[in-house]
């Protein structure tokens, strides 16, 4: 319940920016749009819609990290979380506080994502909710990222390295515009010990109903995710102690 009250407050912090919550959720929509209009330009088939959704979706929430990363950093660098450090709410209750109320947006950014794909061609199935479940590990992984920057560094800091560093290694390094096959060597094998590629393939392997095939990239995903907020939990009850 005290996770669940502050979750609440949280929610209505996200709410209060009604503009950047729009960006955020519809970036991954124009992106998709403009990778459309380039594959009906062009003879051969490099954007295939059904291929397409999965990368674009995980690249949205990188964008959903730098959301988490400033909600929290700003909140540090008031007094805001000074007072809330009387409370008897633990560093697993900041942490999930602020973690429900951005699962609802990253799922709803999957969501709106594949609606337009649906415009774009996408066939309607069942596979395709099984492609959106299937990154909801992804989404709180995401989001454990900008929670666990957040935990360390300020807004600004927040920004480069969530904004920029975490969004280029996504773009890169999860195979969403192009086949890791056709780079391959080092460069592939650094992308799969990392895990969008993982969580992209996941992804396609629900859409194209290859369901056997989900599970063994989805478990890297599921494990980056538990590590990654674990560890924001830790260094958010470290940064309790030292501040009290």
């Amino acid at each position: 319940m005290k996770a669940l009250t502050f979750a609440v407050r949280n929610s209505k912090e996200i709410l209060r920016e009604p503009l950047n919550l729009a960006l955020g959720i519809g970036f991954p929509v124009v992106v998709l749009l403009l990778l459309s209009m380039i594959q009906a330009n062009i003879p051969v088939e490099l954007f295939a819609i059904d291929n397409l959704i999965p990368g674009i979706a995980v690249f949205g929430l990188a964008f959903i990290s730098t959301f988490s990363g400033m909600l929290i950093a700003t909140d540090r660098g008031t007094s805001f979380l000074m007072r809330l450090f009387t409370t008897p709410l633990t560093a697993s209750d900041y942490i999930m506080g602020y973690t429900l109320p951005l699962l609802p947006m990253a799922v709803l950014q999957i969501v709106i994502s594949y609606i337009a794909a649906f415009f774009l061609g996408l066939a309607i199935n069942l596979n395709v909710l099984v492609s959106i479940v299937v990154l909801i590990p992804a989404a709180i992984m995401f989001i454990g990222f900008g929670l666990l920057a957040g935990s360390i560094f300020n807004e600004k800091m927040v920004g480069n390295i969530c904004g920029a560093v975490l969004t280029n290694l996504t773009a890169w390094l999860s195979g969403a515009w192009f086949d890791l096959d056709l780079v391959g060597g080092w460069f592939e094998g650094v992308a799969y010990l990392l895990p969008f590629a993982h969580a992209v393939d996941a992804s396609r392997a629900a859409i194209s109903g290859d369901y056997a095939s989900i599970l063994p990239h989805l478990w890297w995903v599921i494990g980056y995710a538990i590590v990654i907020m674990i560890i924001a939990i830790i260094v958010f009850r470290k940064k309790m102690s030292s501040d009290q």
